[in-house]
């Protein structure tokens, strides 16, 4: 009898303190979070979204004569979007994203099972959601502080918009490599086509590119490219999405890699004059996130050709006036202060230099 009522006050203590140990790790976290919160800015701010935008320049035939930007960005709504596109990205970024609430338990369970078995992180339980937030309102740091906050961001931007505005805002506000924000500036960039026009396995490599742009690059990557693709489409077959005879189809064809038609270099002082012209009509951001479209009368082909003409006609005249002597003669003095500005110049600037640029001025 005494061991037995010894016994029930010792578990009824014990689990008194666990409770109690309970309680206050609870409150401890409900603090944390409530403290997190105070500290994020309000989701709604997304309504106005109004992102970078790429300001372009353009002759007579619509060829790109100049463009100017901070981000290169070309908003396109959802509904211009492929659904060959939007399905890869959610087969290979967040399956369940029309199920979930912002976090998805299951995709967070699955990758820290694999990252254990891996011995570090070789895949990520984000979804899209959290993905937008990360990208909208926090840095890119990886820290569990800002981990917590992505979440409750993520819960947020569940409750203040509709699965399609949050996924019209991860396809157009992503990037995808090579300067490229969103798929409507990818599908230029990589396949000079716009982005409904794209074809099964371009949408593939399209969404491939998020988890590593750089490394996935069709451009400086095609072997690794393809083989993500690949993947993404072996994962859309996973969600039914497409057919394996889709699929095979798809495999079979080849990536025709070709930006847009573009005449960068052209007509460089009319470009220039453009440039002043919008940044004192409609100031810095205006010129260079507001997304200006200036079409102008240059004919592509035309300019080449005066070009040319001005250029052939300025060495003939030089032929002409013959070798009219040198400029001046330096002495040994004046040689010496040229070496000692040289040095000077080099320790400067040196480091500063373009690429393919040696310190004395050559390029390679």
């Amino acid at each position: 009898m005494f061991s037995f009522r010894f016994f029930g006050k010792a578990l009824f203590r014990t689990f008194v303190v666990l409770f109690t140990v309970g309680v206050l790790s609870a409150a401890a976290v409900a603090g944390l979070l409530f403290r997190f919160a105070a500290e994020l800015p309000p989701v709604d701010t997304l309504q106005s979204y109004n992102p970078s935008l790429v300001t372009k320049v353009f002759a007579a035939d619509d060829t790109i004569l100049g463009e100017f930007y901070v981000e290169r960005r070309i908003l396109v709504p959802l509904a211009r979007i492929p659904g060959n596109l939007q399905k890869a990205v959610l087969a290979v970024e967040d399956a369940d994203f029309f199920q979930h609430r912002g976090l998805d338990l299951k995709a967070i369970a699955r990758a820290f099972i694999k990252n254990l078995k891996a011995g570090g992180v070789v895949q990520g339980g984000s979804t899209i959601t959290q993905q937008v937030a990360r990208a909208m309102f926090l840095s890119p740091e990886k820290r569990m502080t800002r981990k917590i906050k992505e979440a409750i961001l993520a819960f947020r931007i569940e409750e203040h918009f509709s699965k399609d505005d949050i996924l019209g805002l991860y396809l157009n506000h992503i990037y995808l490599g090579h300067g490229a924000y969103g798929m409507q500036a990818a599908a230029l960039t990589y396949f000079g086509k716009s982005v409904e026009e794209l074809d099964l396995l371009e949408c593939a490599t399209l969404a491939g590119l998020p988890k590593a742009p750089n490394h996935y690059s069709p451009i400086t990557n095609p072997e690794r490219a393809m083989k993500r693709a690949r993947h993404v489409i072996t994962r859309m077959i996973d969600e039914g999405y497409v057919t394996a005879d889709e699929a095979a189809r798809a495999l079979q064809s080849q990536l025709q890699l070709g930006g847009e038609k573009k005449a960068v270099g052209l007509a460089p002082y009319l470009v220039e004059n453009v440039r002043r012209y919008l940044q004192k009509t409609y100031g810095y951001e205006g010129l260079y996130q507001g997304g200006l479209q200036v079409h102008t009368t240059i004919d592509p082909d035309l300019q080449r050709t005066a070009e040319e003409g001005v250029r052939k006609g300025l060495l003939e005249l030089d032929k002409r006036r013959g070798y009219r002597g040198p400029r001046g003669r330096l002495g040994a003095e004046d040689l010496s202060k040229t070496d000692q500005k040289e040095d000077h110049r080099e320790q400067v600037c040196g480091d500063h230099l373009p690429p393919g640029t040696f310190k004395n001025g050559v390029t390679k």
